[in-house]
């Protein structure tokens, strides 16, 4: 008896179901159609949420695989749609997080006749995804989308983007769900060698000074729990990187604060004192190393992480742990020696008053003047009881939020950050609702921002979709205005910003709001906010000059900080 034909479009709603997806987000187009037209019948199992833009159905693909660890998705058409997701990609790539990118592309009879809508997706994508593959064939889509998920979810995660030929979305084929667990050539979890973990854990036990960088692999690998046992045993200090500030509770005794240009002072001095150091699942990105040749050069050494290619890439190792965190911090925690390194730790302190009395008091807690974004940020945390995910777009706004938000829960930091994607936080914000619907969503953005997918409010408005909206407007493109402020004798070229009355453009998309001027109204203005059921647009009209502090300048050492400017 032969087998049921279907069309390559139904046998990709096949796959994705086969792959446990349940959301999608996406926009519909010309050489989409035929899948959108599956789509259709589908829509009581696969929830396919409409955005305005597609690259922000990309970052909203993001911010669902951020919160939730399972594989985002989004589906779009050719050409422009197709390119219009290509920022969300790159972004993607370069923050190891694994969504999946299906665009429609002509028939593969026009292929290469310059027909309507038709670009080199492939040829495009390759650089910024782990795998981009054009599926020619209707054969060929239950097996193309098993390997796109198990490439984009394995090992460090990533973007993979099928290229859907036309053709291939309307021929008819057999059909039998795909299973893919292993590619010839592919090692996503190398062999740790326990060489390697011999010599980390003679290192570290014999350390008087070790300090733990903790990166967002320890998200990536589900490795919290892992790495709390591992620090707790040999009593080690910890900075975290913007990704990975939720990996460690806030308030853990070892968690000593970010790391980086506009890290906490603590951990960018202590990385130029320390004589060992341990990286966990992090790259040496050189907002964390300023200078690399005055990096850490009296410390040993010893870097955990399941990409290969980032060892010795930046920052040369003395150690190398290759595998899943996950794996490796259970090999060391189980064979280190318990520690005490109470000096060590005490030695914090001075930094973390310096930084009190010269920062983080005047901006959290000021007595008088215009609202910092600081005193927002921890508002916010302290009224969510530090229990929120936290999302932000990319400049002053990103800093602040990562600074003082606080975090109790894993999975709680969505921001970009390789790739400082000014428009990012709108749509990932929304993604997040749908993977972690049952937490809060604070999205911190500034004007200028939010002003670059603002479009998305239509799909909050649609989706009704909770997000907390906490606008930092400034009235500048305040990062770069702080840059000349401090680097180009204050010529503020193009930074100054006119914006619209966003509570206008709130109450046109039927989203609550509020603006907030004075500080005596902010704490009344938050929970309002939260006590809101649905979305919320919160303007804070801010200090318009304000400056993230401390910062080390572009091109200086990592433990040189400038508390002023």
């Amino acid at each position: 008896m032969s087998k049921e034909k279907i069309s390559g479009s139904e046998a990709l709603m096949r796959s994705l179901e086969h792959e446990g997806v349940k959301t999608l987000f996406g926009y519909p187009g010309g050489a989409i159609m035929p899948v959108f037209d599956a789509l259709y019948d589908h829509r009581d199992r696969l929830n396919h949420i409409l955005v305005r833009h597609e690259q922000g159905a990309a970052h909203a693909a993001q911010g669902f695989a951020r919160v939730s660890g399972e594989v985002g998705v989004c589906l779009v058409t050719s050409g422009p749609g197709a390119t219009n997701t290509i920022t969300g990609i790159a972004d993607a790539m370069i923050d190891s997080t694994p969504i999946v990118v299906i665009a429609g592309q002509v028939g593969a009879g026009l292929l290469g006749t310059d027909a309507f809508q038709e670009v080199d997706l492939v040829g495009v994508t390759q650089p910024i995804s782990k795998w981009s593959y054009q599926i020619r064939r209707a054969e060929d889509v239950a097996w193309a989308v098993a390997r796109a998920f198990y490439i984009a979810r394995s090992g460090r995660p990533g973007p993979v983007v099928l290229d859907f030929a036309k053709n291939a979305q309307v021929d008819m084929t057999d059909y039998e769900p795909v299973n893919v667990d292993f590619i010839r050539s592919y090692d996503p979890d190398p062999e740790t060698d326990s060489t390697a973990v011999a010599e980390a854990v003679a290192l570290i036990n014999a350390a008087k000074r070790p300090l733990v960088l903790v990166g967002q692999g320890v998200e990536l690998g589900n490795a919290q729990k892992e790495l709390q046992n591992f620090v707790e045993k040999a009593d080690i200090p910890c900075g975290c990187t913007l990704l990975g500030l939720s990996a460690l509770p806030s308030n853990h005794r070892l968690n000593k604060g970010m790391l980086g240009m506009h890290g906490n002072l603590g951990p960018n001095v202590k990385t130029n004192e320390c004589d060992v150091l341990i990286a966990v699942g992090m790259r040496f990105d050189d907002r964390v190393t300023g200078k690399l040749e005055t990096y850490a050069k009296q410390a040993k050494i010893i870097h955990l992480d399941v990409d290969p290619s980032e060892i010795g890439k930046n920052v040369a190792v003395d150690v190398p742990v290759l595998g899943n965190c996950k794996r490796t911090l259970s090999l060391l925690t189980e064979l280190i020696q318990p520690q005490k390194h109470e000096e060590w730790i005490a030695s914090f302190k001075p930094y973390e008053e310096k930084e009190f009395n010269q920062v983080i008091e005047k901006e959290v807690f000021p007595k008088d003047g215009p609202i910092n974004m600081g005193e927002v940020v921890n508002a916010v945390s302290e009224a969510t009881h530090n229990e929120a995910i936290l999302v932000t777009d990319v400049g002053q706004n990103q800093m602040m939020a990562c600074r003082y938000f606080k975090f109790t829960k894993p999975r709680s930091i969505v921001t970009s950050g390789g790739m400082g994607t000014m428009g990012f936080c709108l749509p990932a914000a929304i993604g997040a609702t749908f993977g972690r619907p049952d937490r809060t969503v604070c999205a911190f953005m500034g004007d200028g921002g939010l002003q670059m997918t603002m479009q998305e409010l239509g799909t909050v408005m649609e989706q009704k979709s909770p997000v907390k909206i906490i606008l930092m407007n400034n009235n500048y493109l305040g990062n770069v205005r702080q840059w000349q402020a401090m680097f180009f004798n204050r010529r503020y070229s193009f930074t100054p910003m006119m914006n619209p009355d966003y509570m206008q453009i709130a109450s046109a998309y039927g989203i609550a709001s509020r603006r907030v001027m004075s500080r005596e109204e902010l704490n009344d203005g938050i929970q309002e906010m939260l006590s809101t059921d649905g979305p919320f647009l919160l303007e804070v009209c801010v200090v318009e000059e304000g400056n993230v502090l401390p910062m080390t300048p572009p091109g200086s050492s990592v433990n040189y900080m400038l508390m002023e400017c």
